[in-house]
């Protein structure tokens, strides 16, 4: 079973599909780090997981769309917080 979250940021609107999994984080069809090639971006995404210590415990599938690379990363990361906080 999926939680679901949006995140937005300026332009950028990522629908976050969150379940119980191994940590694999899937953006628009393809691997988050080659979507988000730059490292601090991918540490922006990853940050919500590191915080509450639930790193590599979900499966997040995400749909992008909108804004620049930077603004999905960031609407990606509030998407993903905020499906963490409704799990819990």
């Amino acid at each position: 079973m999926y939680t679901i979250a949006t995140g937005r940021r300026k332009a950028a609107i990522a629908r976050v599909y969150l379940k119980p999994g191994k940590g694999k984080i899937e953006v628009n069809g393809k691997d988050y780090k080659e979507y988000f090639p730059v490292k601090h971006l991918i540490n922006k995404i990853e940050e919500a997981f590191k915080v509450t210590e639930t790193d590599g415990k979900y499966d997040v599938k995400v749909n992008a769309v909108g804004g620049g690379i930077k603004g999905q990363a960031e609407a990606l990361a509030l998407g993903i917080s905020r499906a963490l906080i409704e799990i819990n």
